[in-house]
């Protein structure tokens, strides 16, 4: 199972600050679920303890059955979708795809296999020998997408700084993480500032403000 459960989910910063408060929250396989709130409020730092990058001030996190507190990032089948695409310039497509199953010692054949299925989903096959310099930003943007869904993950994680400051290449951005969330029936979440962009995608709303989530008529209040 890909449900994402957040049981009384704390998070406090050693200076004392209280970021994520009580958080409980059940998520079911395959659901998209949008983060709204102020920048600020622990949307993306729970985004980012679901993914093990932070730590856990208390509370627990599931991931169907299993209990994800101790489980090492790259054990977590997880995926999550960075502001810089944190892709290699000196490498090609194909290698900046292939680099997580590479480093796992997956087949080649395997490989091979699960880089062309991304690179068609996300239609850019005629780039795949291209280095990610001479590559526009969309199409690093796409790069990125591949690789984390050719790990063939649980659970897609994506910040709203993926795909900030050019309001084209981000509904391109949504676009495909809607069809990778429809399509390969990933669970999906995703943050996003924007009340109308929240809105516009039809899908289930958290929302969140200083720490805790909230009703959505006293959000709106």
């Amino acid at each position: 199972m890909s449900s994402i459960t957040l049981n009384n989910l704390n998070k406090t910063y050693p200076n004392g600050f209280l970021s994520v408060k009580n958080v409980s929250l059940f998520i079911e396989d395959g659901e998209f679920v949008t983060f709204h709130g102020p920048s600020g409020c622990g949307k993306s730092t729970i985004l980012r303890m679901i993914g093990g990058l932070e730590e856990i001030t208390s509370g627990e996190i599931y991931l169907g059955d299993l209990l994800l507190n101790e489980v090492l990032p790259r054990d977590r089948r997880l995926a999550m979708a960075f502001q810089n695409y944190a892709l290699y310039p000196g490498l090609n497509v194909y290698e900046n795809i292939s680099l997580g199953l590479t480093l796992r010692d997956f087949p080649k054949n395997i490989i091979d296999t699960r880089v062309n299925s991304a690179v068609e989903f996300l239609k850019i096959s005629h780039i795949l020998n291209k280095k990610i310099r001479s590559i526009t930003e969309t199409e690093k943007q796409k790069t990125a997408l591949a690789r984390a869904i050719v790990c063939h993950p649980k659970v897609f994680l994506v910040d709203e700084d993926f795909s900030r400051g050019n309001p084209r290449r981000r509904v391109e951005m949504l676009r495909d993480v809607l069809r990778i969330n429809h399509e390969l029936k990933i669970t999906t979440l995703y943050i996003t500032n924007d009340y109308q962009e929240a809105v516009n995608l039809k899908k289930k709303i958290v929302f969140m403000k200083d720490g805790e989530i909230i009703p959505a008529e006293e959000y709106l209040s």
